[in-house]
């Protein structure tokens, strides 16, 4: 029986990220067979997690330890230049009126084309990591950017996203900037919060520290 494994990556996995979420998002949405195109897209989101060096990425392997999921959180420090800003020309600042507001950031989620059994437990179990990040201060909110699909699943599960601007058209999808409220983001985590056990947290926890001190 397959079985999923899911684990904290650091640093030195970055590519192997970048071209995870850039294979998926293509064969979900448009033929990647433009080898240049890809490996621009590649470097672009390679160079790009590179530059985050307080984000942390969970990803799910399978049993031959290939990534079949992944997503990344990052607390923003105001001067990291976040795809919202990049893509759509939004200050993250801008729609937060109170300066005392964590701002997250939600980014590279993908999950393998093909494992569509097995897919929404997945994401469940991705969403539950990243989200906890961000409700350890229930004075947060997190921005992300959704193609529609997600955008739609997001608000089945009960989780709040507001659009801020027009959508793009981005990694072979059309996509659009929300963000995701503290009130929904921890309706979510507390009715899946089962899926990230103590243990499993801890240890997670733990290789993202000895990940970035090594």
């Amino acid at each position: 029986m397959e079985q999923f494994n899911f684990y904290s990556l650091g640093s030195k996995n970055l590519y192997e990220l970048a071209k995870f979420v850039v294979t998926e998002n293509f064969s979900h949405h448009e033929d990647h067979s433009n080898t240049e195109k890809f490996k621009t897209e590649v470097d672009s989101i390679y160079n790009e997690e590179k530059a985050f060096k307080e984000s942390k990425i969970f990803v799910s392997r399978d049993n031959d330890d290939k990534i079949n999921g992944s997503i990344r959180v990052l607390k923003w420090n105001q001067t990291d230049v976040l795809p919202l800003e990049k893509l759509f020309h939004i200050n993250p600042s801008s729609f937060i009126k109170s300066k005392a507001t964590d701002i997250w950031h939600i980014g590279r989620f993908a999950i393998k084309k093909g494992i569509d059994k097995t897919g929404f437990g997945i994401f469940k179990t991705l969403m539950a990591y990243a989200i906890n990040e961000v409700c350890q201060n229930e004075n947060s909110v997190a921005i992300a950017e959704c193609d529609a699909k997600l955008l739609k699943v997001l608000k089945l599960m009960g989780i709040e996203a507001i659009t801020l601007a027009e959508p793009i058209h981005y990694l072979g999808s059309e996509t659009i900037p929300v963000m995701l409220t503290y009130n929904g983001l921890k309706k979510f985590l507390d009715k899946n919060y089962h899926l990230i056990t103590t243990k499993q947290a801890d240890a997670l926890h733990q290789s993202v520290v000895l990940q970035q001190t090594a």
